[in-house]
């Protein structure tokens, strides 16, 4: 049971790390953006922008290769076991990827916490540094302008009743993914937190409610992070922590296709277990 202080309760828009933060935050809300820009998401908007679609898989094992057979799909294979041709979750086999039309991605960071939230409700949407305004428009898309009913003004949720109608009388909940230290315990990873922001700098772009009344003071650190960085991604992508370690691991061109702010119009949307491009 997550106690009441840390759902973020109250606000519009909300932001936490990780699994255990998507339980968190993500329970009640109309929409979850998983962010995990090195590399699940920015793979993930590839393929969407390549009409493949992707089922998010939680482990890299015998069990990915039945689901991927069950599905006739093909299984991402690691980064350095790939081979000429061979799909992975560098962004750049997909990119270059030919015949591929269904797709089974394992990732321990992105993709775990997407399969976490298949059945929880929510509209899940991935969201990397090349789609944050795509998705950010196509959530603001589906919002209305009805006003919060009476029981979502009642107590500890008045504020949220009065910024909520901004997205429909919904809120949005913002899980940053993270990376993994040797051993298995989450590793807040900054190029999340800067695709976060930007994604919550698109999102409440231009709507009248103050942002420190919509935005829980988790999400506001999101923002400031991205708006520190926000001339120079590409640089501060590849001076990063995640960046130097695949940068040193032979992989500059996914930090580089991660950076690309390529105005994408791509929005993987989860249905049915599958992301596809938003409709």
């Amino acid at each position: 049971m997550v106690r009441d202080c840390y759902t973020q309760a109250g606000y519009a828009v909300r932001f936490d790390w990780g699994p255990e933060g998507a339980d968190a935050v993500a329970p009640g809300a109309a929409f979850v953006a998983v962010v995990d820009v090195l590399s699940f998401t920015t793979t993930l908007t590839v393929a969407v922008e390549r009409g493949i679609a992707v089922l998010p898989y939680r482990w890299r094992d015998e069990s990915a290769h039945a689901v991927a057979r069950a599905h006739g799909a093909t299984l991402a294979v690691g980064r350095s076991a790939a081979r000429a041709g061979q799909v992975s979750l560098s962004p750049g086999s997909v990119l270059r990827a030919t015949g591929v039309e269904r797709l089974v991605l394992p990732s321990p960071n992105g993709s775990t916490v997407a399969a976490r939230l298949a059945d929880a409700g929510a509209t899940v949407v991935g969201v990397s540094l090349r789609n944050a305004a795509a998705a950010a428009a196509w959530i603001r898309s589906r919002a209305d302008d009805r006003p919060a009913s009476p029981g979502q003004r009642a107590g500890g949720e008045a504020m949220a009743a009065a910024t909520a109608a901004a997205f429909g009388g919904g809120t949005v909940a913002v899980v940053a993914a993270g990376e993994r230290w040797d051993g298995g315990p989450l590793r807040p990873a900054v190029e999340d937190l800067w695709g976060a922001g930007a994604f919550i700098a698109a999102l409440t772009d231009g709507l009248p409610v103050p942002a420190r009344q919509m935005l829980s003071p988790e999400a506001r650190m999101a923002l400031a992070a991205f708006r520190d960085v926000a001339g120079d991604l590409p640089g501060a992508l590849a001076a990063c922590a995640s960046g130097r370690e695949l940068i040193g691991d032979g992989y500059p061109d996914d930090v580089t296709l991660a950076g690309a702010r390529t105005d994408s119009v791509a929005v993987p949307v989860l249905v049915d277990g599958w992301f596809v491009g938003a409709r």
